[in-house]
Parts: C-alpha cells; sequence; structure tokens
C-alpha cells in the first residue's frame, strides 16, 4: 500500500498507483508550464501558489475517474491541468475578498503584492485554462463554463446572504454546492469523460465530486476553526475575522433559536462583533472550538461524505473504485 499525492491517499495495487502518479507529475508539469510568461514578474506571481504546493485533490480524482475508461487518452491530463488553474485562479480572488495574510502556509498573493495584481494573476490562470480547454472541445468548454458560472453565483450569494424567509444553513449549502461542490463534480465528469467511459459511469462520477466537493468544503470549515495554522496552511479562524458565517456559525445560531441558552446567545454576540480585535478574534475561536455546534458541522460533513460514498454502487468493483471510496473516508478525517 502506498500513499499518492499530498492528499494523503492509499493505493493498494501498484499499476493504479503507477497511472495516479504518473498523471499527477504530468498535472505539475502541466501547471508550470500553463503559467509561464514572457513577463518574468507574470511567471513569478502566477506560480506563486502552483510552487506552494497543496492537496492537487482535484486533479487526482480526474485521475481516479480516468480508471473507468482508458487511463492513458490525450485529454486526461489537459482536462486536470484545467480544472486546477481554475481552483488555483480562484483562491488569488478569494484571498483579496477575505483581505487574507497566508495561503498555503506562504504570504498570499494580495499580502505580497497587492489586491490589483492578485486579482490580475487569477485572471491570468482563468485565461490560460480556457486557452487548454480550447484544445479539449466545444463540449469541454461548455461544461467548463456552466461550472464557471455556477463557481461564481455561489460566490455572490454568498455575498448577498439568504433572502429573507429562507432557511440560512440551506442557503449556505445552495452557495458551497456552487463555490466548491461544482468544479469537483467537473474534475470527476472530465476524468471519466476524456477516459471515454460509459455515459451512465460518467453521470455517477460527476454526482460523486459534487457530493464529495461539499464534504470537502464542510470539513474545510471544521478546520477553519478546529486546526492550527501548521496543519491548515492558512491562518485560522479567517473567515471569522471577517464576518462570514460557515457552517459552524449558522449552526451555532441556529441552536440559539431552538434553545435560546444564555451561553449560546452570549457567543452569537461575540461572533457578531468586530473580530478584528486578535483578543477578541482568539476569545472567539477557543470558544467555538469546545462548543456542540462544531460537532454538528463535523457530522454534517460526514452526511455528504456518505452520500458521495452511495452513488458509487453503481460502479464496477475494483482499486479505482476502493480508491474513491477512500477519498471519501480522508474528506472526514480531515474534519475529525
Amino acid at each position: 500500500m502506498t500513499v499518492v499525492g499530498p492528499f494523503g491517499l492509499s493505493v493498494r495495487d501498484q499499476a493504479l498507483e503507477a497511472d495516479v502518479q504518473a498523471g499527477l507529475t504530468a498535472v505539475e508539469e502541466g501547471l508550470l508550464e500553463a503559467t509561464k510568461s514572457e513577463v518574468p514578474f507574470i511567471t513569478e506571481a502566477a506560480q506563486h501558489l502552483v510552487r506552494a504546493g497543496g492537496k492537487r485533490f482535484r486533479p487526482l480524482l480526474v485521475m481516479l475517474a480516468a480508471q473507468f475508461g482508458d487511463p492513458y487518452a490525450p485529454g486526461i491530463v489537459p482536462s486536470a491541468v484545467v480544472v486546477e488553474l481554475t481552483h488555483l485562479a480562484t483562491l488569488y480572488h478569494d484571498d483579496v475578498m477575505d483581505e487574507a495574510e497566508v495561503r498555503r502556509g506562504v504570504p498570499s498573493a494580495n499580502q505580497r503584492w497587492g489586491n490589483s495584481v492578485a486579482v490580475l494573476t487569477g485572471d491570468f490562470l482563468f485565461a490560460r485554462a480556457s486557452h487548454i480547454l480550447a484544445d479539449l472541445g466545444p463540449e469541454a468548454v461548455r461544461i467548463q463554463a456552466e461550472a464557471f458560472e455556477r463557481l461564481v453565483t455561489g460566490q455572490i450569494l454568498e455575498t448577498a446572504g439568504p433572502r429573507d424567509g429562507r432557511d440560512p444553513v440551506e442557503h449556505y449549502l445552495d452557495v458551497i454546492g456552487g463555490k466548491t461542490g461544482s468544479l469537483i463534480a467537473v474534475a470527476g465528469r472530465f476524468g471519466a469523460m476524456m477516459s471515454g467511459a460509459d455515459e451512465t459511469v460518467v453521470d455517477v462520477l460527476t454526482q460523486y465530486g459534487e457530493r464529495l466537493g461539499v464534504a470537502f468544503q464542510l470539513a474545510d470549515d471544521v478546520l477553519d476553526i478546529a486546526s492550527d495554522s501548521t496543519e491548515s496552511g492558512k491562518t485560522p479562524g479567517t473567515d471569522l475575522r471577517e464576518g462570514i458565517p460557515t457552517l459552524p456559525v449558522l449552526r451555532l445560531r441556529e441552536r440559539v433559536e431552538r434553545l435560546g441558552l444564555a451561553e449560546d446567545i452570549a457567543l452569537s454576540e461575540l461572533l457578531d462583533s468586530d473580530l478584528t480585535d486578535d483578543a477578541r478574534h482568539a476569545e472567539a475561536l477557543s470558544l467555538l472550538r469546545a462548543h456542540p455546534a462544531l460537532e454538528q458541522a463535523r457530522r454534517d460533513t460526514v452526511r455528504y461524505a456518505q452520500e458521495a460514498r452511495a452513488t458509487l454502487a453503481p460502479l464496477p468493483e475494483g482499486d479505482a473504485k476502493a480508491a474513491l471510496v477512500e477519498l471519501c473516508d480522508l474528506v472526514v478525517h480531515r474534519a475529525g
């Protein structure tokens, strides 16, 4: 059994391990090639997060999904590069919106070069992804465009907040379905589609990616509260400081509405206060780490991971399916 990729997947079959490792290596080379520019400063900025590393979760899913067809088909690696470039581009933009200072254990691009350079670098990565997509055919372009629309819509909905009468938790799950689930669904879809897998397999892996993507983001929400910066690669409680209500906070507010306990109300009021103050932020983070709302968010993560696992039932048994099942376990483990 060998650990494959930064995400920590263990693969039992040597042939599958070799295929996935070779694919991820080719993706890494493709990312560096796609982020080169004739202008050295653009190359430096565009490769800033590529060279910082990362889990490469989306390319890994592309490689595993491709095992249900021809894993050596020519469109697989480029499609994985497209998905990861798109993801990286959103990180540059997210860090500007969140005023984040750290990403993947290094200073964020906006911290290092300012907001304008960070936004434009994200745009540069989107452009490079589109250039690669053009060679993968009109269907791939359409799929990516639809996912990108959902991604942006999710970001806008997060900014706008739930409409009157809408359950905040349901609204939030819709938001992350767009922001995170849509692109991870594309990873599963591209891997299967580019490998020539049967259409039913493509559909299964698309649904799997969507549910796993939601679980992945919920695990990040938990990790942002529960971990230190060494584990998560970014400043803990970033969303708290920026006043962005992720699932643990929403579950706390839900509990306030349902039970009205004084300690819950006090914590909710603290979270609604100005958390740019370091002492207040540290107190809020400490209290939320010990609160039942965080455990509820963990259970939500497990539920979505279990739904992802359940979608795999129609796929043929084998090492590729076992690896996809293990991905569900790894996502849950991150939230543990």
